[in-house]
């Protein structure tokens, strides 16, 4: 049986963020029509791909999967455990926006079958979530929190954004102090990106709004490694630490290039080396599956050279490449090409080279994708 991922797009939204380029729908249109089109993709899938797979995490994500009824992530999730074998200790996500869960809610979530909550809180501060045009204030956020751990979710992240425009290392570490304080046992800080078609784009295009420079950024990101390392929480991915044994399942899939199928608008798949793009517009990925099963609207067959560059990114991005799962896989020649380069990546404290294991440092982390970009 092979280890396999799920992830299901739950598009829906009741406000769109300045700095969001998921695709997302501010409506209530088609809600119901958009859970039969999931059903009927999940049946298609299932159908080709079931017998031999076991399914290690499912992910809700969005849009915002919280603003849904409990009854609806139920119904999909149901139809996921009857169709695929999934674990019966299988990491079960839900995202959560603070604004959009009360503890009764969360309450019949947990029910469904929910047994992790990723929540969305960005930051502990009114101006900074008013500049993002977040629905809820910080005092929601840190309630969300609370009631989840008191009605027994005993697995909860955050998300968090860091260089937000104006903000200063003591505003930061004041959100983590904040974060540090609640009963969450994993946590996803994140720089602002400027991501275009976002609305923060047009704002920086238009002169009103002016991000912090990459130093400040990289500056930002090495308090973040040591504040949160101070805390207990160990760093296993660029963006994402945990307290010991809370890594996620779901992420780890991603990063340690496992298989995952993905359902719903602009979700992508990876299975046996295919990579496949559903549709974006709800009303496209809907009259799709009615018409096919499905939604893809692309795929991609990936050389062995393209699966190195990724499996190699990937694993360093996360908690290290394994230099014997790298030769097993794809041969010694990666590492006799980049020899030299290690041993400068070394020899800089940019990279650590020890037990058959290659990790980036704290140093390292902060400018890993200039690292990355000058492999060969």
């Amino acid at each position: 049986m092979k280890e396999t991922a799920i992830y299901v797009h739950i598009p829906f939204c009741d406000h769109k963020c300045i700095y969001c380029d998921f695709y997302s729908i501010i409506t209530s249109d088609n809600i119901s029509a958009y859970k039969e089109a999931l059903l009927k993709e999940i049946e298609h899938y299932a159908e080709l791909h079931s017998t031999d797979r076991e399914i290690i995490s499912i992910f809700f994500g969005g849009g915002t999967p919280s603003l849904m009824a409990p009854e609806y992530i139920a119904e999909i999730l149901n139809s996921l455990k009857s169709k695929f074998s999934v674990l019966a200790d299988a990491e079960i996500t839900l995202e959560t926006n603070p604004g959009t869960v009360d503890e009764q809610k969360l309450i019949d979530f947990k029910k469904a079958g929910i047994n992790r909550i990723s929540i969305g809180i960005q930051s502990f501060h009114k101006a900074e979530l008013d500049f993002m045009t977040r629905i809820h204030d910080p005092e929601t956020a840190i309630r969300t929190v609370e009631n989840a751990s008191k009605i027994g979710f005993d697995n909860i992240s955050i998300d968090l954004i860091f260089n937000l425009p104006g903000q200063t290392k003591e505003m930061w570490r004041d959100n983590l102090k904040k974060a540090m304080a609640l009963p969450i046992t994993h946590i996803s800080p994140y720089s602002l990106i400027l991501e275009n078609g976002t609305i923060l784009n047009k704002m920086v295009l238009d002169g009103k709004v002016e991000l912090q420079d990459k130093d400040y950024d990289a500056d930002l990101y090495e308090t973040t490694i040591s504040f949160l390392a101070e805390h207990g929480f160990q760093q296993y991915e660029v963006s994402n630490f945990c307290k010991p044994g809370f890594e996620s399942v779901h992420n780890n899939a991603y990063w340690h290039y496992k298989d995952y199928l993905s359902f719903g608008t602009s979700s992508h798949s990876f299975l046996n080396g295919v990579r496949w793009k559903n549709a974006s517009s709800l009303k496209h990925y809907i009259n799709l599956v009615e018409a096919n099963n499905h939604a893809a609207i692309s795929e991609e067959i990936l050389t062995k050279e393209q699966m190195l560059e990724e499996y190699v990114m990937l694993a360093m991005r996360s908690n290290g490449l394994s230099t014997l799962s790298l030769t097993e896989k794809f041969g010694h020649e990666w590492l006799e090409i980049n020899s030299e380069f290690i041993n400068l990546l070394t020899e800089n404290d940019l990279i650590t080279h020890s037990g058959g294991r290659i990790c980036f440092t704290p140093k390292g982390y902060a400018i890993c994708d200039e690292i990355l970009a000058k492999f060969q």
